[in-house]
């Protein structure tokens, strides 16, 4: 029996290149990426094809056209959220397969109303310098996706 992917979700995404990124990590890795709309930029987009190279035939896609209709379909057990908000580390999560990583905007994260709503299911990537205010949106996929992926002995 096949394991069940992971799955990253990006909730209105606004720069090609990093859904791009985030598309060919979720290639890579069998695991399924979600798009949740309105999103910054037509899925035609140059740069996010550029960015995806030839793999998006090898990248399964999701779309869900709110965020509302997203989480209403899923089992909040299995949610994830990822933001600069919070202080408790993404490594402190036991994840497992068919989870739900979910990743905001790249200049607004995720809308406070659900970081509220999912306070107990929040997470962040720790950074030392307080200068910088958060990581590259496909680093952090990156990121927490291979911890998950390490967690499985993968």
């Amino acid at each position: 029996m096949p394991v069940e992917p992971f799955n990253i979700v990006l909730v209105e995404p606004e720069i090609p290149p990093n859904t791009g990124s985030v598309a060919r990590l979720c290639g890579a890795t069998d695991s399924v990426l979600h798009l949740v709309h309105p999103l910054g930029f037509s899925t035609e987009d140059k740069h996010l094809k550029r960015a995806g190279l030839d793999y998006w035939p090898h990248v399964n896609i999701k779309h869900w056209q709110t965020l509302d209709e997203f989480l209403q379909a899923q089992d909040e057990r299995r949610l994830f959220l990822f933001t600069t908000k919070v202080k408790r580390p993404y490594h402190q999560v036991s994840y497992t397969p068919g989870d739900y990583l979910i990743f905001g905007r790249e200049t607004k994260g995720l809308p406070e109303e659900i970081l509220a709503l999912y306070a107990d299911r929040c997470y962040t990537i720790p950074m030392t310098n307080p200068h910088i205010r958060s990581l590259n949106l496909a680093m952090s996929a990156g990121i927490v996706l291979y911890e998950a992926l390490r967690q499985q002995s993968i």
